[in-house]
């Protein structure tokens, strides 16, 4: 499923050259924010405008970030509010 989201994301021209090299990553955590958002299927995916693929991309920004901090250290990611998904 998240693999549609990415192609979006790519032929958008949304991903930075370093994204997609990670695009294991990248495609592991935009699985979860779309499940986050309970899309579920392509076919919701493939209908979602670009401003809402925008969002969902940031969301996938911000967790690759906090992941990358890793637990117990400080940086202006971790120290930012939390992500609520709707």
């Amino acid at each position: 499923m998240s693999d549609l989201a990415f192609f979006r994301f790519a032929s958008l021209h949304m991903l930075s050259d370093e994204e997609k090299e990670h695009k294991d990553e990248i495609l592991r955590l935009t699985e979860d924010v779309l499940q986050a958002h309970g899309i579920e299927c392509d076919a919701k995916i493939a209908k979602i405008p670009e401003e809402e693929l925008q969002k969902i991309l940031e969301e996938v920004r911000k967790l690759r970030k906090r992941k990358q901090a890793g637990p117990g250290q400080t940086s202006e990611s971790t120290q930012e509010e939390p992500v609520y998904i709707q």
